[in-house]
């Protein structure tokens, strides 16, 4: 049977349906994106009202009850923007089609802009995508398990001079722990901290009551024998034991390492958590077709608030 993702079922749009449909058509998009509700109508986002002015010669809406004006993008991520509306929908396809991901430097070659501009987008995405999960929790079968990454240190050139790097005080200490709670057939949830035990609170906030809880041999899970019920696989022996896995946890560091070594390189500490993040929905909407994934991400980039982390980002770094 063929692979879900090798049919044509999982090609619903393309770069060069989005160029050929023209600017006129992608903001049509983009306003039926933002307001689903009202057909693509503008609804005034300071009071509500549905009738509106439309001054077609700035893509502005006025509000027929407040006055006030305001576009498509206004309160968005998307607010201030300067890219064309083709460009934006062109950046989220060729986003949603990099199955390891999209690095900016590779986005702002495909669009002819400042690896910024391509570095804060993407960025802004990963943040609107995050609102998938926001509040979620998990249940049924979970698999947890935690990965590092980061902090690496890398070895004097004369052998006399290494140290070994398993040592503390050899570390740099900027090595993080992804951990991950996976429901099966359901939901993947992750988060950075210092250590796997320190994940333990973040795996009893997201799996609920009554969950049955795989995970590997790692001594930082045996607390949650208290508050589940635990299936536990020791992997210097066998993958699997009776039935108890970490065989789809294990998958998706397995996409968010290749993320990481092939296409991004590096990812910096402080971003970390949105990579996983994004690495999390990439596993959950797999089996997505590709048209359907750049609509998941339009349409919660348009339901997304002005972000306070990356609006500014680069005036403020300067």
């Amino acid at each position: 049977m063929q692979h879900f993702l090798l049919s044509a079922q999982a090609r619903t749009i393309s770069l060069k349906a989005v160029f050929s449909m023209g600017e006129d058509k992608a903001y049509r998009t983009f306003c039926e994106m933002r307001w689903p509700e009202n057909d693509g109508e503008a609804v005034c986002p300071r009071c509500g009202c549905v009738e509106t002015y439309n001054i077609t010669s700035r893509r502005k809406f006025k509000c027929v009850a407040c006055y006030h004006q305001f576009s498509v993008t206004s309160g968005t991520i998307f607010a201030s923007r300067k890219m064309s509306f083709t460009d934006l929908l062109a950046a989220i396809v060729i986003f949603v089609n990099g199955a390891k991901g999209v690095a900016a430097l590779q986005l702002s070659r495909d669009l002819d802009c400042q690896y910024k501009t391509a570095f804060v987008l993407t960025h802004k995405l990963r943040e609107a995508m995050a609102r998938e999960n926001m509040g979620a929790t998990i249940g049924g079968v979970v698999e947890v398990d935690g990965a590092y990454f980061g902090g690496y240190s890398k070895p004097a050139n004369e052998k006399a001079d290494r140290k070994d790097r398993r040592l503390l005080e050899n570390k740099t200490g900027k090595r993080q722990v992804v951990v991950v709670a996976r429901e099966r057939d359901g939901r993947t949830l992750s988060t950075v901290t210092g250590s796997e035990a320190q994940g333990v609170p973040f795996i009893r906030s997201v799996v609920e009551e009554g969950a049955i809880v795989h995970a590997d041999e790692g001594s930082a899970w045996d607390v949650l024998h208290a508050s589940y019920e635990t299936g536990r696989v020791n992997h210097s022996f066998r993958f699997m034991d009776k039935g108890v896995c970490t065989n789809q946890a294990e998958s998706y560091f397995s996409r968010l390492r290749r993320m990481e070594v092939g296409t991004h390189h590096h990812i910096a500490g402080p971003y970390l958590n949105a990579y996983a993040g994004e690495a999390s929905w990439r596993e959950d909407n797999r089996r997505v077709a590709n048209g359907g994934q750049a609509a998941m991400v339009t349409a919660a980039a348009m339901a997304s608030r002005v972000s306070r982390q990356w609006k500014g980002y680069w005036q403020r770094s300067a």
